[in-house]
């Protein structure tokens, strides 16, 4: 008799088998049934059938287990049991959070499973190389992009259900900058950031200065039509005159006082009401899961025209305001006050004043934080251009020169996807190598340890093509708004996405510097002899990112990863393997990228001197920030000489924290104990930076190892201080 199979079917055999089973008198389980045959087909002379037999019902029951293992962590996500806070901006709990984490326990999986090379797979399984946002990896989706707004507004743009007109005033230009970041988001898994919002918005201002002009003339002045007509339409539209006449400071203006003082009245009112639009629609418009909002970052400070200055103004202003109805900080936009030395940086200079007003607004709100245009990592830009600007993301991603055609241009780029290195656990895989050896035959471990760091580098690089390339092979038509509309800069349709896409960053990250150091010599990089092998580690990924982008004409560039996220779950799974070991693993976080350790005391120069040692390796993103207490608000020169300072050692972004407590009673904001000093509430939101963004309560919104690092973190208050064995 044969099988369905072809095979040879003994029925004699299955028939006395079949009786046993039935005489047996009590109910017996599936895997008990099995078990027998097993039994049965072991004993005859059919043992190869057995063994493929045995080997089936193990990759059914491998099946199943992961089966279940699967619906389980789905429905941990969607009844919000383990809480991680993977991201400070997404309430996990929420119903769009629960919905979200459970698709993503899928996509991640899909991802990992069906997606990614054996290679990049084993990396991230052993803790040494992560793979950020597998989810999105899934899908094919990018990371970022800084937007083209002066392109956006002025052209207007298409929906999937409509076309946008152009902006004709300040107050319609700044809701489409809101809407615009909205619809952007949705085409990536990233942040979202304008690189000059103030330049952008000049035509805008006087746009609706114009308007306000001529309603001057008609309802102050009683100028008739023909009038109007001939002393003002034909001005504004004559390009001959733009320079001598557009520009609101213009003499030809002032002609009419009333005329003019009404028009700049209404302007400015105009602008203040339109910036206050766009905070509280960035802060209430939940684009994604998880009641998530876009992560939105403004760069300002440049720009001394009038226009702009007024643009500049209303920003901070709004931002030391506060909004709602206590008055809160705002958590997005991120703010970031772009530097530039002969612009505003001391008094004297076109800006200083909205300098001054940036630092009142740090005191009071932690934004802005502060991207220094002079940067070394950003020669070559164009003074006269300043979409070639030094601008980053609020968490720290930067788009740095593109050897694909754009130079410093920002707009129009982003990073298209990051990896991050994890190099305590090669630390500890160079320490076990070394172990092997005897004696006399054993090798340096930091020798070892930079040949190992030198091939996962290699294998990051490696990872990253992966992804570009299957990034790539989406259809446009999965972000037609981005392609369509010419968001991401260089896209040709003739030549798919990657016309697009080669213009961005492809971002080699790391964690954990400190302690690296630590298992390496026992010394981090606040020693001299921790700062020389830091130098020389960098030096590597900076050296391997330059050959890289030279030998695949892509942007590679080393990345200071922000690891909100990864600096908990990668400690999770280091302990889990190496256990406690002291000034490494005897807390629940890394340290993040290259900074120093946030419980060492000194002052915030020293901290300073330190990473600024650091941040020159870096061309995709990196930011150093120093820790100070309530009281700076009142001492605004002592803050004005810690920001300068960072500018003079070459930091391109920088940050304070300060801490930011609010009643949500009374809205009282300073540093609160543990109730309010004017009401006695004991409801107090204690928000603080994640990384480079802000986020709410950090008591709820954090993740364990966040939460402790924040606990941990000392303020950078004593100016004399000196770090044993200091670099």
């Amino acid at each position: 008799m044969k099988s369905v199979d072809g095979g040879e079917v003994d029925l004699a055999l299955a028939t006395k088998i079949a009786q046993e089973i039935e005489n047996i008198d009590k109910t017996l389980k599936v895997e008990e049934i099995q078990d027998l045959v097993e039994k049965k087909l072991m004993a005859s002379k059919y043992k190869d059938a057995a063994k493929n037999y045995m080997n089936y019902r193990y990759l059914r029951t491998m099946a199943r287990s992961q089966y279940k293992e699967l619906m389980d962590s789905i429905a941990e996500k969607l009844s919000a049991k383990n809480v991680q806070n993977q991201n400070a901006n997404v309430d996990e709990a929420s119903f769009g959070g629960r919905m979200g984490e459970a698709n993503d326990v899928v996509t991640r999986k899909y991802a990992l499973e069906y997606i990614v090379s054996p290679k990049t797979k084993a990396n991230h399984e052993n803790n040494e190389i992560y793979i950020h946002d597998l989810n999105a990896y899934a899908v094919g989706s990018h990371n970022c992009l800084s937007i083209p707004f002066d392109h956006l507004l002025e052209n207007g743009f298409n929906t999937r259900q409509t076309d946008v007109r152009p902006a004709q005033s300040i107050n319609t230009a700044f809701q489409l900058v809101a809407v615009i970041f909205q619809l952007q988001s949705l085409q990536q898994f990233g942040g979202v950031s304008a690189t000059h919002l103030d330049w952008t918005m000049v035509p805008y201002v006087r746009k609706s200065f114009y308007k306000h002009y001529v309603d001057g003339l008609k309802y102050i002045n009683g100028k008739d039509t023909q009038f109007i007509q001939e002393q003002v339409y034909d001005i504004i539209n004559d390009p001959d005159c733009f320079e001598k006449y557009l520009s609101i400071d213009s003499d030809w203006w002032k002609k009419d006082e009333k005329a003019y003082q009404y028009a700049l009245d209404m302007t400015t009112k105009e602008c203040y009401q339109a910036v206050e639009g766009m905070y509280h629609n960035l802060n209430t418009l939940q684009s994604r899961s998880g009641n998530q909002l876009p992560f939105t970052s403004i760069n300002y400070g440049t720009c001394t025209l009038p226009e702009g200055r007024m643009v500049i103004k209303a920003l901070l202003d709004t931002s030391i305001k506060g909004i709602g109805k206590l008055h809160k900080t705002s958590i997005f936009p991120c703010g970031i006050f772009q530097y530039m030395k002969g612009v505003n940086d001391k008094l004297g200079t076109p800006n200083y004043d909205l300098y001054r007003l940036a630092l009142k607004s740090t005191s009071l709100r932690l934004y802005p934080n502060y991207a220094n245009v002079d940067w070394s990592g950003n020669a070559g830009y164009d003074i006269n251009d300043p979409k070639t600007y030094f601008s980053t993301m609020g968490c720290r991603t930067a788009n740095g020169w593109d050897i694909n055609g754009m130079g410093q241009t920002k707009d129009g780029r982003g990073n298209i996807c990051p990896t991050t290195i994890i190099m305590p656990t090669l630390a500890m895989e160079a320490e076990e190598m070394v172990d092997t050896f005897t004696e006399e035959n054993q090798p340096d471990v930091v020798e070892v340890f930079m040949e190992l760091l030198d091939k996962k580098i290699h294998e990051a690089k490696d990872s990253l093509i992966e992804r570009f390339d299957w990034i790539c092979s989406q259809s446009p038509d999965a972000a037609k708004f981005m392609y369509e509309n010419g968001v991401m800069a260089g896209y040709v349709p003739e030549e798919g996405i990657r016309s697009a896409l080669k213009h961005g960053t492809l971002a080699i990250g790391q964690i954990g510097l400190a302690e690296t150091l630590q298992i390496l010599i026992g010394k981090d990089h606040t020693t001299k002899a921790g700062m020389e092998l830091a130098k020389r580690i960098e030096q590597l990924f900076k050296d391997r990112c330059a050959e890289f982008k030279q030998e695949y004409k892509l942007n590679f560039g080393v990345y200071y990863t922000p690891a909100e996220n990864l600096c908990y779950t990668a400690m999770k799974k280091f302990k889990a393997k190496y256990g406690v070991i002291k000034n490494v693993s005897d807390k629940d976080f890394f340290t993040n990228s290259i900074h120093v350790p946030v419980w060492k005391d000194m002052s915030p120069f020293k901290k300073i001197d330190i990473e600024s040692q650091l941040t020159g390796y870096s061309s995709a993103g990196c930011i150093t920030y120093v820790e100070l207490d309530a009281g700076v608000k009142n001492n605004l020169d002592a803050l004005e000489t810690i920001v300068n300072y960072a500018m003079d050692k070459d930091i391109p972004y920088f940050a304070i924290n300060v801490p930011n407590d609010t009643c949500l009673e009374c809205g009282y904001t300073d540093e609160i104990g543990d109730s309010c000093p004017v009401c006695g509430a004991i409801n107090i939101q204690r928000l603080r930076r994640v990384t480079g963004y802000l986020t709410g309560n950090y008591t709820t919104a954090f993740n364990k190892g966040k939460q402790q690092e924040v606990e941990m973190r000392v303020k950078h208050q004593r100016f004399n201080n000196q770090v044993k064995d200091d670099c």
